[in-house]
């Protein structure tokens, strides 16, 4: 799948067309409105590792943020920042992408505060890895953080 979203960035950067990223389209009210093809990242979904222990999770962008939720609620945990859905098409990827935190944000932090790691594509259709699993794992800039918020405009 993360092929196929390649190739609709390397077209569109090629005929220097827009996309508009939209997975379940439950924040489409946030933001400037949304021009050009659809690339619509949901193919690429699923939790890809949980350790409990560790409070870690990762998770594809195009992961339902109700999955998300209850994978963390059969452990006993949950996202500390409480993010809003706006419907039941919410995801990951629109989480982080929004930026958005319910009221808890101002004594737990935001989502920037525990995305720890990144995998980006590129407007050029380039997948860049950014941070890891653990919290002391960045040396310069750290963009996995910075992208939290960016509405999809950095990757």
């Amino acid at each position: 799948m993360l092929e196929r979203l390649q190739e609709q960035v390397r077209a569109a950067t090629a005929s220097r067309s827009p996309l508009a990223i939209r997975a379940g389209g439950s924040k489409d009210f946030y933001g400037n409105e949304t021009r050009g093809e659809l690339l619509d990242p949901r193919g690429y979904a699923g939790i890809v590792a949980h350790e409990p222990t560790e409070l870690v999770i990762t998770a594809r962008c195009g992961t339902p943020l109700a999955e998300l939720e209850a994978t963390l609620d059969a452990a006993g945990q949950m996202l500390p920042f409480e993010p809003p859905r706006f419907g039941p098409a919410a995801t990951v990827g629109g989480c982080v992408a929004a930026g958005l935190a319910g009221p808890r944000r101002s004594s737990a932090g935001g989502v920037r505060d525990y995305v720890l790691g990144a995998k980006l594509l590129t407007g050029t259709g380039e997948v860049l890895s950014f941070g890891g699993t653990v919290m002391k794992n960045v040396a310069g800039y750290d963009v996995a953080r910075l992208a939290a918020g960016s509405l999809g405009v950095l990757a």
